[in-house]
């Protein structure tokens, strides 16, 4: 078998994956397709209290375990208020910027299941009316949903079902390129559940027996924070969380090889895991480089906050952009499932 597995597959199990709405908080329909193509390559799975999927892979060692998780949830928003112009102001869900989204089309997803697209603007867009279009702040008070309905008002609004506490979504815009290119929102996480999703289905062909019991864990409230942080079992000596690698100034990251970080906002990754990642690279032509998130907490990081005794590690593609219109490339989907399938069959680092 080829060192990666059919990366059409993998893309269209991203388009599919982003196309699901699933706002921290909303990942129910998300779970459930996870849940689906796991049961389809004859994986059991069992879910958590709160909600996100967990799959284990028997190993020769049974009482030292390994962890991977990657999350489906997403960024997203809930309805704040029900305006008297009849459209809608929003409260985020997740760590962005109301300018992330000026000019997104959105879904707002009722409670009795119907779902309404709107547009998320400016108040102050129409430059033939508002002199200060350009200069208003993209905020709480500014930003508004122009929903698709014929509304004027509150009363309107509220006829139509939709109510404070309703999910809004962000149309992902997916598009693949000729060259390799994958543009999308949520490509933060949901490339990494693909990968993840690939990789066990390719263990699951090769019949291959990994050297520890593995779990992997399809979390669904990472970025509020606390996605990851529960169900690992006590034998969990390693837990690697698979996330974007962070592209920017002074960021070593790109869009074409895996990212391996070694320190984000929570503080250094554990020092040995990181090591033996890199050796796994070198030893298989694996295109990787080291890079420090600034501003970046992870579900790994999450499970150190919360009193795990664990070894933590965190990888993944390169993604451009993010917590906006995010980008990356086949080439990064590609070097991040081979670190992972070597990982995986590798010995755990001494500690």
């Amino acid at each position: 078998m080829t060192a990666y597995p059919n990366t059409k597959e993998t893309k269209k199990l991203i388009e599919k994956l982003v196309s699901i709405p699933s706002p921290s908080g909303y990942t129910s329909k998300v779970i459930q397709f996870t849940e689906q193509f796991l049961k389809e390559i004859e994986v059991e799975t069992k879910r958590n209290r709160k909600g996100g999927l967990i799959a284990t892979l028997p190993g020769k060692n049974t009482e030292e375990h390994r962890m991977l998780t990657a999350h489906v949830d997403t960024l997203g928003a809930m309805v704040k208020e029900i305006k008297s112009n009849g459209r809608l102001r929003l409260d985020l869900i997740g760590g962005f910027k109301f300018n992330a989204i000026e000019g997104e089309y959105c879904g707002i997803h009722t409670a009795s299941g119907k779902v309404f697209t709107g547009t998320i603007l400016m108040h102050q867009t129409s430059v033939h009316v508002y002199k200060n279009a350009g200069e208003a702040k993209r905020n709480q008070e500014n930003m508004e949903v122009r929903i698709d309905a014929m509304v004027e008002n509150e009363d309107d609004i509220k006829k139509l079902g939709i109510q404070v506490g309703d999910f809004v979504s962000f149309d992902p815009r997916v598009q693949m390129t000729d060259n390799g290119f994958i543009k999308s929102r949520h490509l933060d996480d949901k490339a990494s559940v693909a990968i993840l999703l690939q990789l066990i289905k390719r263990i699951k062909q090769e019949n291959l027996k990994l050297p520890y019991t593995t779990h992997f864990l399809i979390s669904n409230n990472e970025e509020i924070g606390y996605g990851g942080n529960s169900n690992i079992t006590p034998e969990t000596v390693e837990y690697m969380a698979v996330d974007m690698g962070a592209i920017g100034d002074g960021q070593s990251t790109d869009e074409y090889t895996v990212s391996i970080c070694v320190k984000d906002a929570s503080g250094p990754y554990h020092y040995g895991l990181r090591k033996h990642l890199s050796e796994l690279a070198e030893e298989n032509n694996i295109a990787y480089k080291l890079d420090i998130y600034p501003y970046y907490g992870s579900d790994a990081s999450a499970a150190i906050r919360a009193g795990h005794d664990i070894i933590h590690g965190l990888i993944g593609p390169g993604i451009d952009a993010s917590h906006a219109y995010e980008r990356t490339h086949e080439n990064s989907l590609k070097e991040t499932e081979k670190l992972l399938y070597h990982y995986v069959k590798s010995q755990l680092v001494s500690y």
